[in-house]
């Protein structure tokens, strides 16, 4: 797993991919509440 850096703090309430699945450039991975 990579490390990302949040823009905005909050809990994540849903993951939207799974692992290892290959995501495009801007793609959402969470739902952030």
């Amino acid at each position: 797993m990579n490390e990302i850096k949040a823009e905005k703090s909050g809990v994540i309430k849903e993951i939207l991919v799974e692992n290892g699945q290959p995501v495009e450039y801007g793609e959402a991975l969470f739902i952030i509440e």
